[in-house]
């Protein structure tokens, strides 16, 4: 499957593989089967890249997962820190941050149930993605999302040095499950998640993780 933002990367790839045979069929030579062949193979090879980081594999998300705080995307571990949040959770906070290359999956899930309370776009710079300062200074998307029992669960989106594209599907008032897709960056990018302090961590730093598979934490 491939993620619907991913499609005009996919037939620009395809139409970039036709101008070039356009561009053979005017030049004095007479073009051979070999050259027809190299410029489907690149044409291929153009679509063939833009589909595969853009894919959309299926995820099995626990199936008791009210409770779970999960991975809202694919890649390492970079940070696991302990600081103040004052934008909505209002209090001492766990930030979890995961670096995702340009090889990873790049669609984002939601990584809690429950009721989206809080959405803000803040434009930025362009550190590369694993600069502890990106989670402050860089692009980035920021939802907030009240669990049934209260709690209050932050997570960002953030663009990296080749990131220039953040999607954000939800809107306030929206009731979300834990595994939703809800958006995604193009090319390499970072996403933060952002919960009390007093909930029990379920990674390290260099771990890999799955979005919509991998348990971070659990509302406690």
């Amino acid at each position: 499957m491939i993620a619907r933002e991913g499609w005009p990367f996919v037939w620009i790839g395809f139409l970039l593989g036709l101008i070039l045979s356009l561009f053979v069929l005017i030049i004095p030579t007479i073009p051979t089967w070999l050259d027809y062949i190299i410029i489907f193979g690149v044409s291929l090879g153009l679509a063939s890249m833009a589909a595969y980081f853009f894919r959309d594999p299926l995820r099995n998300t626990p199936l008791e997962s009210s409770d779970l705080i999960l991975a809202p995307a694919d890649g390492k571990i970079v940070e696991i820190v302990r600081e103040h949040e004052s934008t909505f959770i209002h209090g001492e906070v766990t930030r979890i941050s995961i670096f995702l290359s340009v090889l990873d999956v790049h669609v984002n899930r939601v990584p809690v149930n429950g009721i989206v309370r809080f959405l803000e776009y803040k434009s930025g710079k362009y550190r590369v993605a694993w600069h502890p300062k990106a989670s402050t200074e860089n692009e980035q998307s920021i939802i907030g999302v009240e669990h049934s029992s209260g709690a209050r669960i932050l997570f960002k989106q953030i663009s990296g040095t080749l990131a220039r594209r953040i999607v954000n599907r939800l809107a306030e008032g929206d009731d979300v499950n834990a595994g939703q897709r809800f958006g995604l960056i193009r090319f390499g990018s970072r996403m933060d998640v952002i919960f009390s302090a007093h909930y029990p961590v379920h990674i390290e730093v260099g771990d890999r993780v799955t979005a919509g598979e991998t348990i971070l934490g659990i509302v406690d």
